[in-house]
């Protein structure tokens, strides 16, 4: 149907977009774990429970879909990131396991200690998750040293460095802020003015960190701003987002959270957008080596063959996942009420 390099670019961007969809939706999930221990009535814990609980599994198939798109797509790349952060990973996966567990177990008991146990597993695990989450996408800014096989010859102390560590605290003030504005969206009364007075620190907090980071990328990966240099046309996304994050606290002011969901959405696309642009064509940046070294979208690809098949799953699954996500949120929108089936 297509070239190999088009198939892989096309690849690479189906990547991109399940990556995206899996940080907005889970994202505002972490951010709700986050904030979980913070209230301090147990009914008031249940119903920020219950703000995900129809939603969180189904958020998570996008990160599952986003793994099987880099295995399939781009093995080499899937196999050096395996090997490279594999402890990460591991954590990642126990991390999404408890707070699976903890969702589900929370509310079975009524006994104080019980619950409290699982809401502390529950907050632990999304600050853990959003944490190495970011430090990985820190990583792959900075780059990782490649041997000439394109394996990782580092060790986990170099996947610790200050940067992707900067990175992964940007990454739990954005989920915190983005999980707080979505809980104003599903919580009314007491809660609802509780939620409002928290809002505008965790956006202050990620405004902050945004704003160091970005200066830290500027001085110290300078790469990362080579593409729009070269390309002014991709200030454009930059601009966006400046709009965005601008526009987040003004519709907080005017009590229209939703649309502040939605710049809060565009904030975290165009965030992605710009991390894209910057690492283009590289998926995975050789430090020791960039030009020789580095695993791109085109020299670590599947063959044109297999891209092609998978291309056709591509069109008839994503629109699937897609038409699922609408048709949750369509039946469960609106405000949390609790009954004898919630958490």
């Amino acid at each position: 149907m297509f070239d190999l390099p088009t198939l892989q670019f096309i690849w690479f961007m189906i990547f991109v977009v399940l990556l995206a969809g899996y940080a907005i939706l889970d994202g505002f999930d972490l951010g709700v774990g986050m904030l979980h221990l913070f209230p301090k009535k147990d009914e008031d814990r249940r119903i920020m429970l219950n703000s995900i609980g129809p939603v969180w599994d189904g958020n998570e198939v996008w990160l599952v879909t986003a793994g099987g798109a880099l295995f399939a797509g781009f093995p080499d790349v899937y196999a050096t990131l395996a090997s490279a952060f594999y402890v990460p990973i591991m954590i990642l996966l126990m991390g999404l396991i408890f707070r699976a567990v903890a969702i589900e177990f929370r509310s079975k008991q009524p006994m104080l200690w019980w619950r409290w146990t699982f809401d502390v597993l529950f907050s632990i695990a999304s600050l853990v998750i959003a944490l190495g989450l970011g430090a990985v996408m820190g990583n792959l800014i900075v780059g990782m040293p490649l041997a000439a096989d394109r394996e990782f010859a580092g060790t986990l102390v170099d996947l610790l460095n200050p940067y992707a560590l900067l990175v992964g605290v940007l990454t739990v003030a954005l989920f915190a802020m983005h999980g707080a504005i979505f809980s104003l969206m599903k919580t009314e009364g007491k809660l609802h003015d509780t939620l409002r007075g928290w809002v505008n620190p965790a956006i202050i907090l990620f405004i902050m960190l945004y704003a160091v980071t970005t200066v830290v990328t500027l001085i110290y990966y300078p790469h990362m701003a080579q593409a729009i240099k070269e390309r002014p046309y991709f200030f454009l996304v930059a601009f966006i987002n400046m709009l965005a994050i601008a526009n987040i606290p003004r519709e907080i002011t005017h009590n229209r959270d939703d649309r502040a969901f939605l710049s809060s959405c565009l904030n975290i696309v165009c965030l992605l957008a710009l991390y894209g642009i910057g690492t283009f064509p590289n998926v995975i940046r050789a430090s020791n080596d960039p030009e020789n070294l580095s695993l791109t979208l085109f020299n670590a690809s599947s063959s044109e063959a297999t891209l092609n098949i998978l291309l056709i799953i591509a069109v008839i699954g994503v629109p699937m996942v897609i038409a699922y996500t609408i048709a949750i949120y369509t039946i469960f929108h609106g405000k949390v009420k609790l009954d004898k089936s919630s958490y």
